[in-house]
């Protein structure tokens, strides 16, 4: 089934290659893009590998939470200094530095099979939020430096679909490669990452233009207050976001040790991290053919609560079948959810005109403030009621909140302008 999904997903993507090949932009677009799929292949492995490990040897769903939450408060941390460290770096350098984080990150986490400390997971953890927003500021850095106005948004569907397909591929295989032992799987990951720096390499002029962000220098605690002031008026969406980022942090805690539960039960069982991250391969091509622009705080909000409830299902039946098939049908509402909202924060970043920059590093900090939160609650949750039930209380919490949401959302959500002029 995996060959023939990649079989699938390296036509379409050939496909449009060629269909873009003649323009030099998008051949830079593409190339980018090439280049951080096969990093993203690298923390794929990663991503799977890091909880497991973390779990086997400390033995504890909880500790391995709030391990894993470390990696996210590097990254908030980040989200407040990086603006004004990185103001003039090019995209080609952030690139190269986020690939040598990531290669730092399976280093660190091949070690602690030899050397099992809590201190040693930390300083991979930093380093692997250290990797997420090099690689954040890249993306954003290239696609304002070298893509046209008129083309960014087919540019980030582009890279979306790299994105999605690597943490697709990327937990498939690692239980196999795991079975093959550490050595193995480190010897992957480092494959991968020579493959991005060497190609990286060899496009050199693709990345060369200068990428200057449009940022001034930032106080940390300006720009703290700036955001609890857009939050106060912007929560309904705030709120939905927190949601999302909890339902994913929890697939990428629990949802790897369960998976790896499942696995040993059955080869199917290792699909279950792939069942949820597949629908975003296919389902960002749909949502924007049904050219949505009125009503998306609405609409998502009765998407997550779709998304919840066939969470709430996996109580019903134990079957890897069932769970999988479960998993599947509330990632494909859950990949019409995540579109919806990115809609209305790129509705509001254009309100908002200079002051856009504040609403970006918010969107950014709301996800890390998720992976802070939530994964230690994950694993208490896991260590309580066991992985599966953690996914059933995480979709009742999930329906209960949209369903309030859905009664108390404003239809237009209106922001402090006045005030909002007074921050340059």
């Amino acid at each position: 089934m995996s060959s023939v999904v990649l079989l699938i997903m390296f036509s379409l993507l050939t496909r449009r290659y060629l269909a873009f090949a003649k323009d030099e932009v998008w051949t830079k677009i593409l190339v980018f893009c090439l280049v951080l799929f096969l990093a993203r292949m690298a923390d794929g492995i990663i991503s799977f590998w890091a909880p497991v490990q973390i779990q086997n040897v400390l033995g504890s769903p909880t500790v391995m939470g709030l391990i894993i939450s470390f990696q996210s408060l590097v990254g908030f941390a980040a989200d407040l200094v990086f603006p004004k460290m990185l103001k003039t770096a090019r995209a080609r350098g952030l690139v190269f530095w986020g690939i040598m984080m990531s290669g730092f990150t399976s280093f660190f986490l091949v070690n602690t099979v030899f050397w099992p400390y809590i201190s040693l997971f930390l300083i991979t953890m930093a380093l692997w939020g250290l990797y997420y927003e090099l690689v954040a500021f890249a993306n954003y850095q290239f696609m304002g430096s070298t893509v046209p106005v008129n083309l960014r948004s087919a540019a980030w569907g582009i890279a979306g679909i790299f994105v999605n397909l690597a943490y697709f591929l990327g937990p498939l295989f690692t239980p196999f490669l795991l079975s093959k032992g550490y050595v193995v799987t480190e010897a992957v990951i480092i494959v991968f990452l020579i493959g991005a720096l060497l190609l990286l390499l060899l496009s050199q002029k693709t990345h060369e233009a200068p990428t200057i962000i449009d940022l001034e220098e930032i106080n940390p605690w300006m720009e703290l207050k700036h955001w609890f002031t857009l939050s106060e008026h912007l929560w309904p969406v705030i709120i939905i976001s927190l949601l999302l980022g909890c339902i994913d942090a929890t697939f990428w805690t629990t949802g790897a040790i369960w998976s790896e539960k499942l696995a040993a039960i059955s080869p199917w069982g290792a699909m279950f991290l792939p069942a949820y991250q597949f629908p975003a391969i296919v389902m960002g091509f749909l949502v924007a053919s049904w050219g949505i622009y009125k009503g998306k705080k609405i609409l998502s909000e009765k998407t997550l609560i779709v998304a919840g409830v066939f969470l709430i299902a996996l109580a019903l039946n134990g079957s890897i079948a069932w769970q999988l098939a479960m998993v599947l049908l509330s990632s494909i509402a859950l990949s019409v959810t995540y579109p919806l909202v990115e809609g209305v924060y790129t509705d509001i970043v254009a309100r908002l005109g200079k002051e856009k920059k504040e609403m970006i590093g918010l969107t950014s900090s709301v996800v890390n403030i998720s992976y802070v939160v939530w994964p230690p609650v994950a694993g208490l949750l896991a260590t309580r009621v066991g992985e599966r039930n953690t996914f059933v209380i995480v979709g009742a919490m999930t329906v209960v909140v949209a369903v309030i949401l859905l009664f108390i959302t404003p239809k237009k959500l209106r922001l402090p302008q006045q005030e909002i002029s007074t921050w340059h």
